[in-house]
């Protein structure tokens, strides 16, 4: 009955919205993959976080198209009763709709949307986001999407009227139309320009990303849906769309601009891995913080790692420009638990020393060790590989001294009392010494008697007094100020009283579970 009909498709709706979510999200996922997009990228401005916000809600379409799409059910029940599964007639049928109808349709729609008076309030909002990528797809006003829909559901309509319908002609023609918006909003390209140049009647057939980055860029050619025959008839091709589209493909091969500035980061632990702008994009957008639905994605993690420690290469995560100078971070293949295991040090330090050599090679002018790459105990704050290779000429250098600033920035200075872990490491030293010329009483947790000596020498000898060795938590019991330089555990947490507030610049952070200790955690 219709009942039965309106369930039936209301679970291939469900299911085929399901797959075009994932479709948009896994494609800008590898296309923010820049270890393997960074050649073939057309626009190499990064992506701020004014078009992320803009294009926040970007899935709406798919929703709204899937309310449209079960009213036409309602609106024509016998049509859609008893589809085949398979019925190769409808791929001619849509395909032939699709050409006839779907294109040139999209075609002057979109060529009347850039018209002075329907632009601005219709579809310059399209237009704002400056770098495209797939989800840029949703990036419209509503009467833009209302179009869009009857443009995708001219074809399957048409085809199931007449006869020829199945349920995987419908699947594969909302899967491919997805697909080849994908692509076209995708700013990387992935053509060959051969296929264009042994089969030239391509150039009618199908677009290309740079075909489509050139109508977002110069927005007064290329109008068409996914095929340049309408824009040739009409003549509204833009003449470099060929010629640039070659020179990118070709050039896909060669390295792209060499950075000014490397900073080499690692994976800090299983959450924060998920929060990289190729996993999850809304999540990287956000600041750090764990969510227990992620709870079900840490095996596959887990054995991304496994992969990863075995297998993988230092990789570029991020690139950006800030004040015309050209900045990329690097990621070290390990997490950050690798670096307390001894077995795993030395490959740790062949990984830092492969970037390093890397950096030098490609003439990068500075390199910045980030948290555990620089670790004391790993390779002594970088001087192993500077002393190994004394004729580098990439500075390799690292953030303790901002770290440092930033966390004595935090301190209020009305603090007269502070108790700091890792206080022998270079960061505690720096942290101890400023502090207790600032005449702050400063508790030092360190079970080795000469190190702290050591420090303690550094100072003043007016100052001396404001350094005091402890080797428990419950030496702290009291004081409302602690600086974490090294893991503690929650059972060591409780030492401090209610109100302290927590500065870290530990690598991975301290586990937050008291409410009523705020916490700051500095970026390493």
């Amino acid at each position: 009955g219709d009942d039965d009909l309106a369930n039936n498709w209301c679970f291939h709706i469900l299911v085929i919205s399901l797959l075009r979510f994932n479709l948009y999200m896994w494609y800008t996922n590898i296309c923010n993959m820049l270890f393997l997009t960074r050649n073939r990228r057309i626009l190499h401005q990064s992506i701020d976080f004014n078009q992320i916000d803009k294009e926040w809600n970007w899935d709406n379409f798919v929703i709204l198209q899937a309310l449209i799409a079960s009213l036409a059910i309602y609106m024509f029940p016998q049509e859609f009763a008893n589809l085949p599964v398979w019925k190769t007639k409808g791929l001619v049928a849509i395909v032939v709709i699709h050409v006839v109808v779907s294109e040139p349709l999209y075609y002057w729609l979109h060529r009347l949307l850039h018209t002075n008076y329907l632009f601005t309030p219709y579809h310059s909002f399209h237009h704002s986001s400056a770098v495209p990528q797939p989800v840029t797809v949703g990036s419209t006003t509503f009467l833009e999407e209302l179009l869009v829909t009857a443009v995708l559901g001219l074809p399957i309509l048409g085809c199931s009227l007449s006869g020829y319908g199945s349920k995987s002609i419908i699947y594969g023609y909302v899967l491919v139309f997805d697909f080849l918006r994908c692509l076209g909003h995708s700013n990387v390209e992935i053509m060959p320009h051969w296929i264009f140049d042994y089969f030239p009647f391509f150039r009618f057939i199908i677009y290309t990303p740079t075909y489509y980055s050139l109508h977002h860029s110069e927005m007064k050619s290329n109008y068409c849906l996914f095929m340049p025959l309408y824009d040739t008839m009409w003549n509204t091709l833009n003449t470099k769309s060929w010629g640039l589209h070659k020179k990118i493909s070709l050039d896909s091969g060669k390295s792209t601009r060499v950075p000014d500035f490397v900073f080499l980061a690692h994976v800090v632990d299983i959450t924060s891995a998920l929060h990289v702008p190729f996993v999850i994009r809304s999540f990287s957008a956000m600041a750090y913080s764990a969510r227990l639905f992620l709870l079900p994605l840490w095996p596959f993690t887990f054995a991304v790692m496994i992969v990863m420690w075995a297998r993988s290469k230092t990789f570029l995560l991020s690139s950006y420009n800030l004040r015309g100078r050209l900045h990329q971070t690097w990621v070290v293949p390990r997490f950050g638990f690798q670096y307390f295991l001894p077995f795993a040090c030395q490959g740790i330090n062949n990984h830092i020393e492969e970037a390093i050599l890397r950096a030098d090679k490609l003439g990068v002018k500075v390199i910045s060790l980030a948290a555990l790459n620089k670790n004391e105990s790993l390779n002594r704050g970088g001087t192993l590989f500077v002393k190994k290779h004394p004729n580098l000429k990439v500075r390799v250098v690292h953030g303790n001294t901002l770290t440092a600033a930033v966390i004595l920035n935090e301190i209020n200075e009305d603090v007269k009392e502070v108790f700091l872990t890792g206080a022998t490491s270079k960061l505690g030293r720096a942290i101890a010494l400023y502090l207790c010329r600032r005449g702050v009483h400063v508790l030092m947790l360190t079970l080795s008697t000469e190190r702290f000596q050591n420090i303690q020498e550094e100072a003043p000898s007016k100052c001396r007094k404001n350094l005091v060795q402890v080797t428990k938590y419950q030496a702290a019991k009291n004081c409302k100020t602690w600086v974490i330089g090294k893991w503690i555990t929650p059972g060591q947490q409780r030492w401090a009283p209610s109100g302290t507030h927590f500065h870290q610049f530990v690598v991975p952070p301290i586990l937050a579970f008291r409410r009523t200790a705020p916490t700051e955690t500095l970026p390493l």
